[in-house]
């Protein structure tokens, strides 16, 4: 684990990552570094030793909200990805971090839930949509970044403290025996996207959905170009104003739960919808394509 402060003309910050290669490759939440990259601040990466080096962003990634960094630095013990998809509900897992600049704090707990729909990010324009792990483990402001691991010290998710339940859920927030993490098979595959292209991408319908729609299920919005022309979802038959009630046979309840069951497949992937027309319910087959960055 290491700790990471950001300095910028606004203030300083502080957060947590850990290193994923042994030449100084170094995964965060984007958020934790997202004012050093909008106003050109100063990242510094605080190792266990309590050597400290000065970090570029070699990518990040808002949707997902993740980051990978890179120091000058070279034999450095990289943590062992686990498998998120294997861990079950009741396992035992660590969140270690930085909460409120304490560097190595360790909390346990146990997974509480899985594919929990959660927005993460600075609560800007900028939010993700994660189909998170929920843990009881303590992660406060400071452990956002920080590894989740399981018994084994293998890692399983990225904890994610400004993660809240958003819609779905009122208004709660990610604390107080509430600690979402990202899953780590998907931050794996974006933070190798970020580190071979400096970007990354994920997959998308092709809609956009009305937010303020209240009813079962999650509404294509009926405004104008609300779906994409020659998008995934217009070449399946969909249409404004259809509800998607499912993806894959998993119940859909609102518009984020659409967005985090979406984002959750890859580029590519084909996805079972079933939706209501006019009182009608049917189900397509939808591709699902890159979002244009």
């Amino acid at each position: 684990m290491v700790s990471i402060t950001v300095n910028t003309s606004l203030g300083g910050a502080s957060g947590s990552g850990f290193v994923i290669r042994s030449d100084g490759y170094i995964l965060t939440n984007n958020h934790v570094i997202a004012n050093a990259a909008d106003q050109k601040g100063e990242i510094k990466v605080t190792l266990n030793d309590g050597k400290t080096f000065g970090a570029r962003i070699l990518g990040r990634d808002a949707a997902y909200d993740l980051a990978v960094l890179k120091i000058s630095a070279t034999g450095l013990s990289a943590l062992q990805f686990g498998d998120s998809d294997a861990i079950q509900v009741g396992d035992n897992v660590i969140a270690i971090g930085s909460p409120l600049g304490l560097s190595g704090t360790v909390t346990s707990g146990i997974i509480s839930a899985k594919n929990r729909a959660v927005t993460s990010g600075s609560g800007t324009n900028e939010s993700s949509f994660i189909n998170a792990l929920q843990t009881d483990a303590a992660i406060n402001p400071g452990n956002s970044g920080g590894p989740l691991v399981d018994s084994t010290g293998a890692v399983v998710g990225v904890n994610s403290a400004i993660a809240t339940l958003r819609s779905s859920y009122g208004s709660q927030s990610g604390s107080i025996g509430l600690g979402f993490a990202i899953p780590i098979n998907q931050a794996k595959k974006t933070a190798e996207q970020l580190i071979n292209t400096g970007k990354a991408t994920y997959p998308i319908m092709g809609v956009m959905v009305d937010t303020s729609f209240t009813g079962t299920g999650s509404k294509i919005s009926d405004r104008s170009g609300s779906v994409v022309a020659d998008g995934p979802a217009a070449k399946a038959g969909l249409t404004a104003g259809d509800v998607i009630l499912k993806i894959d046979g998993v119940v859909i309840n609102s518009s984020d739960e659409l967005i985090v069951a979406i984002r959750s497949h890859d580029v590519g992937d084909v996805i079972s919808v079933t939706y209501s027309r006019s009182g009608k319910v049917s189900t397509v087959k939808v591709t699902l394509a890159a979002a244009k960055n």
